[in-house]
């Protein structure tokens, strides 16, 4: 293979996950305005229901979109739902209406309490939303991990192999990757999948993480101008390799290193089998 360190290939990054239509700023005050919206809604119920039929546990309505901001729309506008709410029961259902003012003491403990079911409410709202949205992502990357395995022992050459390596990757994390092949301390081979352009200094983390078989994190001393964290790939056959991958810095996953280190073992011992596989196929046959 010829040195590719002066000549770097770039590729088409997969498609990210889709962004809001107005951007993140948009899509944040549009949570907050649904649970306004369902906050007045339930406002209106409320109001409506009192003025036909006395009810005594009517503060309950305002837990309905507390609830359901917390599993839909997350712990921010579910907390805006709570303290709404609130308000709403203190200004139009309790005495004298139409003021915050509150004449019966009775009416300061429904008010307070239907505020701390609220964020009850939200939290548990919102906790299990996490757990689900957690549980959904773990089987996700289990499947990915899956086709990997399946993809990857397919492969019947080691540009396809790390080719395979780095999109599997880029579609599990959805950050820029790149895989190297190293040969005496010399990349020979070099997979991209982003717009991330390794430079020369990633080039020489890359190179260090593979010498002491060490994890090297961007932004950490002595690698303080790596934006790409780097995994050693080490095999049997000298065929070693190197795994890098550029997280946003705001938003790093908190444990990437079990799903990386099962891509990184499954690659080693691939680049073995397909070293042996040369090796046995250029044996002169008898």
């Amino acid at each position: 293979m010829t040195d590719v360190e002066s000549k770097l290939p770039q590729d088409i990054t997969p498609a990210p996950d889709a962004e809001p239509l107005l951007g993140p700023v948009a899509s944040e005050l549009a949570r907050y305005l649904a649970s306004i919206a369902m906050t007045a809604a339930a406002t209106v119920i409320a109001v409506g229901i009192d003025s036909s039929v006395t009810i005594p546990n009517l503060s309950l309505i305002f837990v309905l979109p507390v609830i359901i901001a917390g599993v839909s729309l997350g712990l921010g506008p579910s907390l805006c739902s709570a303290t709404l709410g609130a308000l709403a029961f203190n200004f139009f259902l309790t005495e004298p209406r139409y003021s915050l003012a509150v004449d019966d003491p009775a009416n300061i403990w429904a008010i307070g309490l239907l505020f701390v079911v609220g964020i009850i409410v939200s939290a548990v709202a919102f906790t299990s939303q996490q757990r689900a949205t957690e549980a959904r992502l773990s089987r996700r990357r289990a499947t990915l991990l899956q086709g990997y395995c399946r993809d990857v022992v397919a492969a019947d050459n080691t540009k396809t192999i790390v080719s395979v390596t780095s999109r599997a990757l880029a579609t599990l994390f959805q950050v820029p990757v790149i895989v190297m092949l190293v040969t005496e301390g010399r990349v020979v081979s070099l997979e991209q999948v982003g717009d991330v352009e390794p430079q020369e200094a990633e080039l020489e983390a890359a190179r260090s993480s593979l010498a002491t078989g060490t994890v090297i994190r961007s932004g950490i001393y002595p690698n303080l101008a790596s934006r790409f964290d780097f995994w050693p790939v080490e095999t049997d056959e000298g065929r070693n390799a190197v795994v890098g991958l550029a997280f946003d810095p705001d938003d790093r996953p908190s444990s990437p290193d079990a799903q990386i280190d099962v891509v990184v073992r499954i690659l080693a011992l691939v680049l073995d089998r397909q070293h042996a596989r040369v090796k046995r196929d250029a044996r002169p046959s008898d």
